[in-house]
């Protein structure tokens, strides 16, 4: 072989060994990109699940945990809710309960004696009859009864004005200082109250009434019962006079 076909066949041979070392090389690079890109992408996204689940419960549980969470939420929520229908109704119930808001005043329903459900009479048999004898003052009683179907409440000071025969001159008693409670009457049941007097039998200074006007406690229109007793010690300018209304019962 002559030199120059020596030097041609050294010279292929360096240019296949160069295009070889070219081609691994590149194979090396294809290969690199291509694993780069493969486990970049899948624990990218599993690291922005994991993120995205940190955020929504705070604790960075597992998505079983943040399942049981949300259910245990959700139990708790209808437990609130169960909780509080109860509730409502109790309060509804007791709204509407007209025991409940009569609140121990003598009953459900029961409502104060008016005027016109009941009736008024001095009591005249017995003791109830005044002594007019009597030298620190005496008393009479006035009996309220309930003439209506149903329950009333009565309690307090009535009140009472003594009137002369043709009504020119009247006298509203003054109260006294006594405590008095509220008593429940059924139909045809009776109270009283008690009038303290100062009778007298002189001939002068004294204060005939003719008839009584009683004003049921709250009421606005009296009942009229005739006066049965003597005449009165006339004390209707008096400061403390001695003829004055006792409450009821």
């Amino acid at each position: 072989m002559s030199s120059s076909a020596t030097v041609r066949t050294a010279r292929r041979r360096t240019l296949r060994i160069a295009a070889a070392v070219l081609t691994a090389a590149a194979g090396l690079t294809l290969t690199a990109c291509s694993g780069a890109d493969a486990t970049g992408a899948k624990p990218a996204g599993r690291v922005d699940s994991g993120a995205a689940a940190v955020e929504s419960n705070g604790t960075g549980s597992s998505a079983g945990a943040q399942e049981s969470d949300a259910q245990a939420g959700s139990g708790a929520k209808a437990d609130a809710q169960a909780d509080a229908k109860p509730d409502a109704k109790v309060g509804g119930t007791g709204k509407g309960s007209g025991s409940a808001q009569a609140g121990g005043g003598g009953g459900a329903g029961v409502q104060r004696c008016h005027t016109s459900g009941l009736k008024a009479a001095f009591a005249t048999g017995g003791d109830a009859v005044p002594d007019p004898d009597a030298s620190g003052g005496t008393t009479a009683s006035i009996v309220l009864t309930n003439k209506g179907s149903s329950s009333c409440k009565i309690g307090g000071f009535p009140g009472v004005d003594l009137k002369s025969e043709n009504g020119g001159e009247r006298w509203s008693l003054a109260r006294s200082s006594k405590a008095f409670s509220s008593i429940t009457l059924q139909p045809g049941d009776s109270t009283d109250f008690t009038l303290n007097l100062a009778m007298t039998k002189e001939e002068t200074g004294f204060y005939q009434p003719a008839y009584a006007d009683v004003t049921p406690p709250n009421e606005t229109t009296s009942l009229t019962v005739e006066w049965p007793w003597g005449t009165l010690v006339d004390q209707r300018g008096a400061t403390h006079p001695g003829t004055f209304v006792n409450p009821i019962g």
